[in-house]
């Protein structure tokens, strides 16, 4: 793999195998530690793979290059899927794996910068990701930068007041290098996100708050890759939002199944159980 990822240019490895990998790399992860937000990490992999093979800039031998797009993970919980993909982009080395959630590793369960090559920000304390990058997209214009900030936040971060606050900063300041990807799976840990609170129309309210937004099968590669394109197009002096709606436990059918899987307890004998059907829908 290419160290450098310029913007737009990808390899001939297809996103639909990079998402497979992504997925099958974060199942592998969770056996180890025996839990964990699967449901997440599978239901966002295409938009993960999206980002990092279709759509970002960055050097994967070197995570801190300057002109790179900076992609934030608000929702620290999801680090296992982030981790998948710095994997696949070669940013980590894959033989880490198996240190996922150890003692030492540069992967704990839940993300932290000062641990993890390409790991932007420690997120987990939910809400405060966009305020962060409305910050660094406004430096990143002071630079003169044609970088762009990516902040993938979660459904339940829209009950935050925070979230709000910040999405008015960034329309006030007109910062068309911004693109918040909100994953839309509609469960949090006390139950579907629109029974916690009012969301919709959620993208008229983030346009009546300024910003253009999209919403899109998250799961449909090719409506996620002409999403992230129409973001990026856009000539508008104006931040962008995209909707995904995605399905928790994405390409393992038994666990889709699942009423509630926010978090993932899988049986010993269920991993193997849910590689295989993973493996059964692998693409070319």
């Amino acid at each position: 793999m290419n160290a450098d990822h310029p913007r737009g240019i990808g390899d001939n490895v297809s996103l639909a195998r990079r998402a497979y990998n992504i997925r099958r790399k974060a199942l592998r992860m969770g056996e180890v530690q025996g839990q964990g937000y699967i449901g997440q990490a599978l239901g966002v992999a295409d938009v993960l793979a999206a980002s990092y093979f279709h759509t970002m800039s960055y050097r994967s031998d070197d995570p801190e290059w300057e002109g790179r797009d900076r992609f934030l993970l608000s929702i620290g919980h999801y680090a296992i899927a982030l981790y998948a993909v710095l994997m696949e982009a070669g940013i980590l080395p894959e033989d880490e794996l198996e240190t996922y959630g150890m003692d030492d590793s540069r992967m704990p369960m839940s993300g932290m910068a000062s641990y993890t090559p390409g790991m932007e920000i420690t997120g987990g304390s939910l809400g405060q990701g966009l305020g962060i990058a409305v910050g660094m997209a406004m430096g990143l214009k002071r630079k003169a930068s044609d970088a762009f900030v990516y902040n993938l936040m979660s459904d339940g971060e829209l009950d935050e007041g925070s979230t709000w606050e910040a999405a008015m900063a960034g329309a006030h300041h007109g910062l068309d290098n911004l693109v918040c990807l909100v994953d839309f799976n509609n469960q949090q840990a006390d139950g579907r996100s629109t029974e916690m609170s009012a969301l919709e129309p959620l993208p008229e309210k983030w346009q009546a708050f300024g910003w253009h937004c999209q919403r899109v099968d998250g799961n449909d590669l090719d409506a996620v890759t002409a999403a992230f394109d129409a973001a990026r197009a856009l000539k508008e002096p104006r931040p962008r939002c995209i909707v995904f709606d995605t399905k928790m436990c994405k390409g393992v059918p038994f666990l889709e199944a699942r009423d509630k899987n926010h978090f993932v307890r899988v049986e010993a004998d269920e991993w193997e159980k849910a590689l295989a059907e993973l493996d059964e829908r692998a693409p070319a």
